[in-house]
């Protein structure tokens, strides 16, 4: 038997114990089955792949996670049309649909409360297949938290589809703080209207495997911000791809993703910005920081521009440090200790980002996570 037939057939078995529901679902179960078995599990030779090894994920057997179909009416028409089954996470999420949460807003409407959703893994060795579905009509504005925790060794593999009108405003927030024993694949895709204004921040912590795809398309006059901040030690791994689409003319991006790395902790990022051919007067800006604390961690970038328009203005950047020597010999001339002077740089590295997050609630609480991991408070 080949590896790749040993690998998809594991989960035949918890494919065909699935609960029954709709013909429509039925269908979209059954065809992302069969692309997933098409590709398989995606190893280093795969270009996106490279730097992230699943193999401890293809490899591991996962129990399932079995209760009543629960699709929410009103998904039908949006549903699975939007992230892209070529991606075998995606299409493995896909084919277990089972438990959707629906997040619908009608056009012109103004949620003033933030919505949050939280995703808990609760059993050791489990698989979760959480789907998330966002909604948000013409003209209206909803703030979203996403956060996804758990305790023991399990796999997560999310997919979340969000789907804008035109003018509307979306603020999206996405905090991994798994158990450092779990493995965490996930994939954001967001379709944007005509003038729509989205951003997204993905924060991750935890697990000792993170893969996170975030992925907008924009239209005409779309103004999109894709932030994200991930902080490492230990032997955890964390790949952040994200990929920026312009497709229509007249939009704006902007992307500011920072990593902090310690132990022999490994970190990806691979960042790409299209720019179709009709898409004239698109300005985009994309950069990638990374601060590196040990000599033993590790970090891939890969920043990409694909421009097919020429009336443009994009640019993108990475880097890769240490602290700052001179700013350490100033706070140290100032009586600050060596160890608080390093927490205290390093703390102002990842607060840049936090500082971004516009929910009170969720920015002390991230405020707070930083403060204690490096101040040890």
């Amino acid at each position: 038997m080949s590896a790749l037939a040993e690998q998809t057939g594991a989960w035949l078995e918890q494919f065909t114990a699935l609960p029954a529901a709709d013909p429509w679902i039925q269908e979209l179960r059954q065809t992302a089955f069969q692309r997933f078995v098409q590709l398989g599990f995606p190893t280093t030779h795969d270009e996106e792949w490279r730097f992230t090894n699943v193999a401890k994920i293809a490899r591991s057997s996962w129990a399932a996670q079995y209760a009543p179909a629960n699709i929410p009416a009103g998904a039908e028409q949006q549903l699975g049309k939007h992230a892209s089954l070529d991606n075998p996470f995606v299409a493995l999420n896909t084919a277990f649909l089972n438990d959707v949460k629906l997040i619908q807003v009608p056009k012109n409407t103004v949620v003033e409360r933030p919505i949050e959703i939280t995703y808990e893994a609760t059993q050791e060795g489990g698989v979760y297949h959480p789907r998330t579905l966002i909604l948000v009509g013409a003209g209206s504005q909803v703030t979203i938290v996403e956060t996804y925790r758990g305790a023991g060794r399990y796999f997560t593999n999310a997919v979340t589809e969000v789907v804008a009108g035109d003018g509307a405003v979306i603020d999206h927030y996405k905090v991994q703080e798994e158990s450092i024993e779990a493995f965490h694949v996930a994939t954001m895709q967001a379709t944007l209207g005509r003038s729509a204004n989205y951003s997204t921040h993905c924060i991750s912590f935890g697990a000792a495997l993170a893969r996170h795809d975030s992925n907008a398309t924009l239209s005409d006059g779309t103004d999109a911000t894709v932030n994200g901040l991930y902080i490492v030690n230990g032997t955890q791994h964390v790949d952040n791809h994200t990929s920026i689409d312009h497709a229509k003319p007249h939009a704006t991006s902007h992307e500011l993703y920072k990593g902090i790395l310690d132990g022999t902790a490994h970190a990806v990022f691979n960042g790409r910005i299209i720019v179709r051919k009709d898409a004239q007067k698109t300005d985009s800006k994309q950069t990638n920081k990374n601060l590196v604390l040990s000599d033993d961690a590790v970090i891939d970038t890969k920043p990409e521009l694909q421009i097919w328009a020429d009336d443009v203005r994009c640019t993108h950047g990475a880097t890769i440090g240490q602290l700052d020597e001179e700013m350490m010999f100033y706070l140290r001339s100032r009586g600050i200790g060596s160890a608080e002077a390093r927490s205290l740089l390093i703390y102002a590295f990842a607060k840049d980002v936090v500082d971004r997050v516009k929910v009170p609630a969720l920015r002390e609480s991230l405020e707070k996570h930083l403060f204690e991991k490096f101040y040890g408070a």
